[in-house]
């Protein structure tokens, strides 16, 4: 009999920001939400400018340009008790 184990993949695939969260999805599935609240920067940042993110750090970690804001994952996994 075999086991089917999932590997872990922390690596950023996707970022929404809404008005009221921040959701980040990785690579393998997982997803990470938390209140705005808890992002000051991303906040108070125009729509727009919470729109425009890249990946840093390999993929694990997000970086917003006009913002310049820099999150990580395992920051996010921590403060979110994942």
């Amino acid at each position: 009999m075999s086991i089917l184990a999932i590997e872990a993949d922390s690596r950023v695939a996707d970022v929404q920001v809404s008005s009221d969260r921040l959701a980040v999805l990785l690579k393998d599935g997982r997803e990470i939400s938390a209140p705005l609240d808890w992002f000051p920067r991303l906040k108070s940042a125009s729509a727009a400018d919470r729109s425009l993110w890249e990946p840093s750090a390999a993929g694990h970690g997000i970086h917003w340009p006009k913002i310049d804001e820099d999150l990580s994952v395992e920051g996010l996994l921590r403060v979110t008790g994942r």
